[in-house]
């Protein structure tokens, strides 16, 4: 017999955590004095005990603890409480790499304002484009501020520019000429955006190629041909988006992919009967469009009563998934920010939000959040 404190050196726990073990019922002594209340272990109890240190080491919750004793015997059972218990360690590792990369461009926010602005110089035509792409799902929430604004995000030398209303987001990026200054984010004002790009726009003959974006903590500018807008960022923190997207960012996680002709899908989706829900959030009613993968792989666009349209986008007229529903009129608008005649979208069922990309940029894309039809 091992008195509780050569258990306690034996086994690799303390004293006191025998003696909680004892209390939880994990790990009762062999023999206690009934006058003295003195624990004694049995030699056979020291496999188990050293067990329990391994497995309280990588905080394996005490009922669980309780089941791999219980099941030691049967390897199978213990197996999985054992792999649940790692899958469970892994997301929270990658939660805490999420919260500490927070932690950091905080940092990295503090060291911006001691640094100044950053500058960048592109093309008129790449920024004109990357605005064109987010601005349909810039928010109109008079609550929710934030949302009515584009975040332009610089890291690794590349300018990407976000936005999202809830119900949608859209993703552009672009590739500066030269980038002079910090890794940074600012959120610029839907107006100072629209102003971008109207003086975009305005370009005359012999007008200049090159644009210079400056993204401070305290002003956010666009200038080109001598004329210049400028704009106070947005002082908020913009929604996570980069836990909401995933591996789509580098193209993963993209179900049923399907190259669409644009000027069809529109024509399909004209034609078709919709039904009319209301957003949940606002209230707002909105037409929703139904889709399906055609037994061939193509996309089907349905009638309200599930009927297909005839003919499909991509020529089968009898789908064998979905139905998929999305808003109608935000799917119009991601066409037309898409900017192409021919686009991509991503299916992955009718939980799953559907992602309109550009065939050459899998970087470039908007995400529709899916309606329940």
């Amino acid at each position: 017999m091992r008195s509780i404190g050569e258990m306690a050196r034996a086994s690799g726990l303390t004293v006191s955590a025998l003696r909680f073990y004892d209390g939880a019922g994990i790990l009762v002594p062999a023999v206690v004095d009934p006058e003295t209340g003195y624990r004694w272990y049995s030699q056979e109890q020291l496999g188990p005990a050293r067990l329990v240190a391994r497995l309280r080491r990588v905080n394996l919750p005490l009922a669980e603890i309780s089941l791999v004793l219980r099941h030691w015997s049967e390897p199978p059972v213990v197996r999985r409480l054992l792999d649940a218990h790692l899958r469970r360690l892994e997301a929270g590792l990658t939660d805490a790499r999420r919260e500490l990369s927070r932690v950091h461009a905080l940092l990295d926010h503090e060291e911006n304002l001691m640094t100044g602005s950053t500058h960048l110089t592109l093309t008129r035509a790449e920024l004109a484009a990357g605005l064109d792409a987010v601005r349909f799902a810039v928010g109109h929430d008079a609550e929710l501020p934030v949302l009515g604004s584009v975040l332009f995000e610089v890291e690794e030398s590349v300018l990407r520019l976000v936005a999202t209303d809830r119900y949608r987001l859209a993703v552009a990026t672009a590739t500066p000429h030269e980038v002079d200054g910090a890794p940074r984010r600012v959120l610029a004002p839907v107006a100072f955006v629209d102003q971008s790009r109207a003086l975009l726009a305005a370009s005359g003959t012999g007008a200049s190629d090159s644009v210079t974006v400056v993204l401070g903590a305290t002003e956010v500018g666009v200038s080109t041909d001598g004329l210049s807008v400028r704009g106070r960022p947005v002082d908020s923190d913009f929604p996570d988006y980069r836990r909401l997207l995933g591996d789509r960012l580098g193209g993963g996680d993209r179900g049923v992919r399907v190259v669409v002709d644009v000027p069809a899908l529109r024509a399909a989706l004209a034609a078709a009967t919709t039904t009319t829900v209301v957003r949940e959030h606002d209230g707002v009613p909105c037409e929703v469009a139904r889709l399906a993968i055609g037994v061939d792989g193509s996309l089907t666009v349905l009638d309200a009563d599930g009927s297909a349209q005839e003919p499909s986008v991509g020529g089968s007229a009898d789908p064998t998934s979905g139905p998929i529903g999305v808003n109608r009129e935000f799917l119009l608008e991601a066409l037309d920010a898409g900017g192409r005649g021919q686009l991509v979208l991503d299916l992955d069922g009718p939980i799953k939000p559907l992602i309109v990309r550009l065939p050459e940029n899998e970087q470039n894309f908007s995400m529709l959040m899916p309606i329940r039809c």
